[in-house]
């Protein structure tokens, strides 16, 4: 079974996106601890690359930070071997297909599986292309986490029935960001995951209130969210791991009501 499952075991999941090494190793290793000891139930690395087309400005920005500040693969794996001496809920890499290809594929699912991450996120990857990385995931116990877009339409049922692990649900068009309103009809999209799986879907793109993490774990299983965060992080300097902290609480307190 899937570790990932576990994340949505105690009710709705909150999971917070943090992109590594924005501003530094410390820091992100910090923010990592405080968002588990604050209710995270799953999190969401970031790998920098240098073109993130999934991304809006936010995480755009923090992508450009952590390569200025030498951001390699080899130091976030490390990262991730200090945090799984403490850190115990799932893990998942969002990150490019560039990234895995200039480490060598194998090589780099392979070291996933083996410093304790749970799941990879592609979102430049699409699912018709993603028998590239699907059977080096499978041998070596990674899930490779499929999202569904408004634009999916009549590949939602399809995209659902071979899912691993859980379903990220774009909530808008276009790229990431804090949006005051989330316009799409979810609920359909929902209801055809439903309709084709058993494995757990969350929403994520534009999510940053309390009040909209509630709304979209009343559609899903929970809520996924990532400027909002990076911005706390590039606000707060010192303090950024007590903020994302804080900020972690009201959103779990969100979700679960």
């Amino acid at each position: 079974m899937s570790n990932i499952r576990h994340a949505f075991e105690k009710g709705k999941a909150f999971i917070p996106f943090i992109t590594c090494v924005d501003p530094d190793l410390e820091t992100t290793y910090r923010c990592v601890v405080e968002a588990e000891r604050n209710g995270a139930d799953l999190i969401e690395l970031g790998i920098p690359f240098s073109d993130p087309t999934a991304e809006g400005p936010v995480i755009q920005e923090a992508n450009e930070r952590a390569l200025k500040g030498g951001v390699t693969t080899e130091k976030v794996f490390d990262l991730v071997r200090r945090l799984r001496e403490t850190v115990h809920i799932p893990m998942v890499f969002m990150t490019y297909a560039n990234v895995v290809y200039s480490y060598g594929a194998e090589k780099f699912i392979r070291t996933c599986s083996e410093i304790g991450m749970d799941g990879l996120i592609l979102p430049d990857v699409p699912f018709e292309e993603k028998e590239e990385f699907l059977p080096l995931c499978r041998k070596y116990g990674l899930d490779l986490i499929s999202m569904i877009a408004p634009t999916s339409e009549d590949r939602i049922a399809m995209i659902a029935r071979e899912a691993t692990g859980f379903l990220y649900i774009v909530s808008s068009l276009g790229v990431t960001g804090v949006r005051s309103e989330i316009t799409t009809d979810l609920s359909s999209i929902v209801r055809v995951v439903r309709e084709n799986t058993d494995i757990p879907c969350a929403i994520g793109f534009g999510i940053s209130t309390p009040e909209q993490a509630e709304k979209m774990a009343k559609l899903s299983d929970g809520a996924i969210v990532g400027s909002a965060i990076i911005r706390i992080i590039k606000d707060n300097k010192g303090s950024a791991p007590e903020k994302v902290g804080e900020y972690v609480r009201e959103m779990k307190a969100g979700v679960l009501r």
